[in-house]
C-alpha cells in the first residue's frame, strides 16, 4: 500500500493501471475465415488456443458439409475447450483440450446460424476464460 501511495503522489499510479488494464485485455477480433471444402467435401481448419483467445476467431462454413477442426492448444498450463451449442438444439460440440496438446474434432453443421464458441474453463473463483474474452463464432452458410 506504501508504493501504491507514493505512485499516487508523483502521478505515475495512473499510468500503471492503464498498462495493467491493458494487459488484461482479450485479444481483438480478426477477419473472418472462410473454410474452403476440401477434394473429398470435408472442410478443414486450424484454430489456436491461447490464454484467453481463439485464432481464427470467427469461421465461415457450410451447412450439410462435414467439418474438421484441429484444436491446437500453445499454452503450457491452463488447459481450456472448445464449445459450441445452439440452443435450438441442431449443433453440440464441446471439446477438452489440455495444455500444449492438439485434438482434431468432427462435425457436420444442418442449420444455417451464427453460433458462439466459447471456453468455458476457469479457476474459482476467478471469472471463466469466456468472461476474459476467449469466444469467437461460428457462421454456418
Amino acid at each position: 500500500m506504501r508504493v501504491l501511495h507514493i505512485l499516487a503522489t508523483v502521478g505515475l499510479l495512473t499510468s500503471v493501471g492503464v498498462t495493467i488494464v491493458g494487459a488484461a485485455e482479450p485479444s481483438q477480433s480478426g477477419p473472418p475465415i472462410v473454410v474452403p471444402v476440401a477434394a473429398d467435401g470435408v472442410q478443414r481448419a486450424k484454430v489456436t488456443l491461447d490464454s484467453y483467445s481463439y485464432t481464427p476467431n470467427h469461421l465461415i462454413v457450410e451447412a450439410g458439409k462435414p467439418v474438421e477442426l484441429t484444436l491446437i492448444s500453445v499454452t503450457t498450463i491452463i488447459p481450456h475447450n472448445f464449445i459450441i451449442k445452439d440452443p435450438a438444439g441442431s449443433l453440440s460440440v464441446e471439446q477438452d483440450v489440455s495444455a500444449g496438446k492438439t485434438v482434431t474434432i468432427r462435425f457436420t453443421p444442418t442449420q444455417p446460424g451464427i453460433f458462439p464458441i466459447y471456453c468455458d474453463k476457469r479457476l474459482w473463483p476467478l471469472p471463466s476464460h469466456r468472461d476474459k474474452g476467449m469466444e469467437g463464432k461460428l457462421e454456418v452458410r
